[in-house]
């Protein structure tokens, strides 16, 4: 594990950019809020400190009228008033619950910034896209964005406020301690407070152990959370391919595979276990020691006379208090643990985007002068290097159709991905003409989340599409039975067949009206019937759009005036 200093400059980083942007003066506004409440309730406990001193005391001397306004309206004990526990417990509920109302409302806020920031990194430059082709160390995105980002915002909050809390509760404590406690002999030799002292060492020591024997909890919470998230993944994944699955009664591996992740989560949480097992029967030891410590050490003064009963709980308070402040660290080791392990994910997949959107940016379209789309000396190679497409040139006019056909895994869909400047391994120039819109519809078309509506439009704002021109779109390209269902919200690439997903794509085509409309293999899943119809439909509808489709089926060269095939990492005439 890295050491100290370079993982809190880790969490530093992470932490800083928050309380640095546009949204600072209501972070900090509110920070402050929840800080004064946080330190009104320590406040609180010096005086319930005091409180409990004269209560106990009218306990001791039977004094029922002190001890009755001690509990409601308050009175005077011992020449100084005091309020009523009424009052106080009034007092501290009411400021406990904004401090925790105030502090989430902080959460919130905090996360959504990050939560916005995070995703503006993570699919700027296509850094999504790069990171899933060639950085498999970093699992799970989704994770680290939905759980990554609650955890550490909460655990930052909640450890940096309990710090405070205990800094403030130490020094407000140790005073009172030290002037309750009073010297003791030992050796002829005089200490004075040195109740204080014995705060100090009992937690220094406590600290020591608390870390030697939790230490293992670092490297097992940041693996759970792996893990945790590698089964979630699995299970989705069944639950978006459940066709597939259900098609080939891979039932039996599906749970084998299953299983075995869970192992692994059940591994792990088990080692988790017998680790916090051992660390719980320090703390919980320790706090117990801790509940009766003072007590012991102040009981002889109290025997002798020298304080009275609620002297003696004073001074158990205060040493609780001190002690308790100085046991920071032992009490929240195991979130300190998982704070850690949430620290080191977040930085390492900032680490990963950065890497991301620092590789090679591959052919990337520029902006040209001309009508026409123009690849020239292309090379297009695979993320281990292996060269798939070399030196390749393409022109593609508006209005004109090309068809590029050759053997499967020739690099016919890599070269459709350069097209569209996602590929990021290779070198070569595309020109697009300024302005030009252009659109790819993929074999498997994307169908976002949300109503029909919505997938049709994609990636067009549904809310500024006119809904007759949807209805004809989808009318046109076949697809009347789904015209009353618009608006209904499902997941529609499991509702659909995968012929429908492709017409639904080319009413996209209709709406879009692309200047440069590029297919590959965007009508395998239909019949030569639908296919024609599509094609037909496209050209006729779209008759000044540049046209370029990737197909295996002889039929499909009818629609095209152009044949080019790519064979042996060459594009040539065909």
């Amino acid at each position: 594990m890295r050491r100290l200093g370079s993982f809190l400059r880790d969490a530093w980083a992470l932490t800083r950019p928050y309380w640095t942007s546009e949204e600072r003066g209501k972070a900090r506004l509110l920070l402050a809020a929840v800080v004064v409440l946080n330190l009104s309730l320590v406040g609180m406990t010096v005086v319930l400190t005091y409180w409990q001193r004269a209560f106990y005391n009218a306990l001791e001397e039977k004094d029922a009228g002190t001890f009755w306004s001690l509990i409601f309206l308050g009175g005077e004990a011992g020449g100084t008033w005091f309020p009523g526990f009424a009052m106080l417990a009034a007092a501290y509920i009411l400021i406990a619950v904004y401090q925790l109302y105030l502090k989430q409302a902080l959460q919130i806020r905090w996360r959504r910034w990050l939560t916005g920031r995070y995703l503006d990194e993570w699919l700027a430059e296509r850094a999504y896209y790069r990171i899933a082709l060639t950085d498999a160390q970093t699992d799970n995105p989704d994770q680290r964005v939905a759980d990554d980002l609650r955890l550490f915002v909460d655990d930052t909050l909640s450890l940096g406020l309990g710090l405070m809390s205990s800094v403030v509760t130490l020094f407000s404590f140790i005073f009172v301690l030290w002037s309750l406690s009073g010297p003791l002999e030992v050796l002829g030799v005089s200490i004075p407070g040195y109740m204080v002292w014995v705060a100090i060492l009992y937690s220094l020591l406590g600290t020591w152990l608390a870390h030697l024997i939790g230490r293992p909890l670092i490297r097992l919470n940041f693996l759970q959370q792996r893990v945790e998230a590698d089964f979630r993944y699995a299970l989705v994944r069944l639950r978006d391919n459940v066709e597939g699955v259900a098609l080939h009664n891979g039932e039996a591996d599906e749970k084998r595979g299953l299983l075995a992740r869970f192992h692994a989560l059940t591994t792990n949480w088990w080692a988790i276990m017998t680790a916090t097992k051992r660390l719980t029967f320090f703390t919980a030891g320790y706090s117990q020691v801790a509940s009766i410590f003072p007590i012991v050490v102040a009981a002889p003064a109290y025997f002798a006379g020298t304080i009275p009963l609620g002297g003696l709980i004073q001074t158990s308070s205060a040493f609780g208090q001190v002690q308790g402040a100085l046991s920071w660290f032992v009490e929240s080791y195991a979130r300190l643990t998982e704070w850690r392990a949430t620290v080191e994910r977040l930085t390492g997949f900032q680490l990963a985007i950065a890497t991301a959107r620092a590789t090679a940016a591959g052919p990337q379209p520029v902006a040209g002068s001309g009508e026409a789309v123009t690849m020239e000396g292309v090379t297009l190679s695979l993320p281990d290097g292996r060269v798939l497409v070399q030196d390749a040139a393409l022109r593609l006019e508006k209005g004109e159709a090309v068809l590029i056909s050759g053997a499967s895994g020739g690099g016919k869909s890599t070269l459709f991905r350069a097209l569209a400047g996602i590929w990021p391994f290779g070198s070569g120039t595309v020109h697009v003409p300024a302005g030009a819109r252009a659109l790819f519809l993929p074999q498997r078309p994307y169908l976002p989340l949300g109503s029909l509506r919505r997938a049709v439009c994609y990636p067009l704002d549904a809310t500024e599409v006119p809904d007759a021109d949807v209805r004809a779109a989808l009318e046109a390209v076949g697809l009347v039975r789904l015209l009353d269902r618009l608006d209904v919200e499902d997941v529609w690439d499991r509702r659909l067949s995968g012929g429908e997903q492709q017409r639904l794509a080319f009413a996209r085509a209709l709406l879009v009206r692309p200047d440069f409309l590029f297919l590959d293999e965007a009508t395998a899943s239909l019949d030569p019937a639908a296919e024609a119809a599509m094609y037909r439909l496209v050209t006729q509808r779209l008759p000044q759009a540049g046209i370029l489709s990737i197909a295996h089926r002889p039929a499909v060269a009818a629609f095209h005036g152009r044949s080019l095939v790519m064979a042996e990492g060459r594009l040539a005439a065909g």
